[in-house]
């Protein structure tokens, strides 16, 4: 799960922040402003307007991390039936790219003996391999699935888009969505399905880990944790779409399945 935080926020702020894209956005800002084709009534000449494009969301990021439940901005749908929250919480768990962090971290884990009772090399990778896989998948369920599922509230993300503001505002916006959530009637609410389903999935965790682990501090990290790479990948959805844009001129880097 640390893993799955630094890939998202590496991918996120180094691509935001790189000089190159800040540079493509005021260059392609002034030639709108310069172009007398794009000129638009009530505005100067000299007038900067702001970069937007539409693309969508992508069912994968760069062809290869899950973005499932991901909603592109201005975009409408049908409350979320139960079945599909099951299923994203399925293609979250088990979809082949699945493996790949915890793979990554167990590695790391193992490296720093981080549970010293786990031992090391091939018998001790496969208990970390095994453990993380096991946090992943309780945690996807537990978000995307059963407890959505008892408070009626919708797992997808919906985009604000760069209609929407500005990038303060945009991240912001991202952030707040580990604490706040759709119901399937459509309206906002308390995300009951964050908070209380991280902490029920850090909980049970205490059942598969070494009694030395089952402390009420390791499992306070385990619910921060689940719920920071949450955040991390809101972030990320949000501006996976200009990120797409920027890298591939709008087009999806594969097919959307």
């Amino acid at each position: 799960m640390k893993i799955s935080s630094r890939l998202y926020i590496a991918l996120l702020l180094g691509l935001l922040l790189h000089p190159s894209l800040t540079h493509a956005q005021q260059m392609a800002a002034a030639e709108l402003s310069d172009a007398p084709s794009l000129a638009q009534p009530g505005i100067s000449a000299g007038a900067s307007t702001p970069m937007e494009h539409t693309d969508p969301q992508t069912k994968r990021i760069l062809g290869i991390f899950p973005n499932f439940r991901a909603v592109s901005s201005l975009t409408h749908l049908p409350p979320q039936s139960v079945k599909e929250k099951f299923v994203t919480a399925s293609e979250d768990s088990f979809d082949y790219s699945a493996f790949v962090l915890p793979a990554a971290l167990a590695g790391e884990s193992e490296a720093a003996n981080d549970t010293p009772e786990f031992g090391n090399g091939g018998v001790g990778y496969g208990r970390y391999l095994w453990h993380t896989f096991v946090d992943q998948t309780s945690e996807n369920y537990w978000v995307e699935f059963i407890t959505p599922t008892l408070t009626r509230e919708d797992t997808r993300y919906y985009t604000l888009g760069p209609r929407g503001g500005g990038k303060l505002k945009r991240m912001g916006y991202s952030l707040s969505r580990v604490v706040i959530t759709r119901n399937d009637a459509g309206s906002d609410t308390f995300n009951i399905s964050e908070v209380v389903g991280a902490g029920a999935a850090a909980g049970l965790s205490n059942l598969y880990y070494p009694r030395s682990e089952r402390t009420l501090s390791n499992t306070g990290d385990k619910w921060a944790v689940n719920v920071g790479v949450d955040a991390a990948g809101f972030l990320v959805r949000e501006f996976w779409p200009d990120i797409n844009h920027f890298l591939f001129h709008g087009k999806q880097p594969m097919a959307s399945h």
